[in-house]
């Protein structure tokens, strides 16, 4: 379903050591917005909710909401770190047309209304 990156995985277990957190995970979600349609964030989970669904990857438990996980359905978390940006990144073969150096996205059947990107 949701897949992550070797090198993401190492980057969230230093987040959550920084954070103190022991038992979590990363929440990935998909909220409407952004300059495609829809835009992806990111949270520590400390807490789940009976209907996530959490997937265990590389010892990293990732937390989706049912509503987010149709959206998400075989994409893949990245830890990106080049002159541009350093951060985690999602590709996500969905996509038919992204934004915002990929954090915003829109799929074929639609996610909003397509907006120019501004800087």
């Amino acid at each position: 379903m949701l897949s992550m990156t070797d090198k993401a995985a190492v980057k969230a277990r230093e987040l959550f050591e920084q954070k103190g957190v022991t038992e979590g995970g990363l929440r990935v979600f998909v909220v409407g917005g952004g300059c495609s349609g829809y835009q992806y964030g990111m949270a520590l989970a400390r807490e789940f909710d009976d209907e996530d669904l959490v997937i265990d990857h590389s010892g990293i438990k990732l937390v989706v909401d049912p509503d987010s996980a149709p959206l998400l359905e075989g994409a893949e978390i990245d830890y990106v770190d080049d002159l541009m940006k350093a951060g985690f990144t999602i590709y996500n073969p969905n996509a038919v047309k992204s934004c915002a150096c990929g954090t915003s996205f829109q799929t074929a059947e639609g996610g909003g209304q397509a907006r120019a990107c501004s800087h």
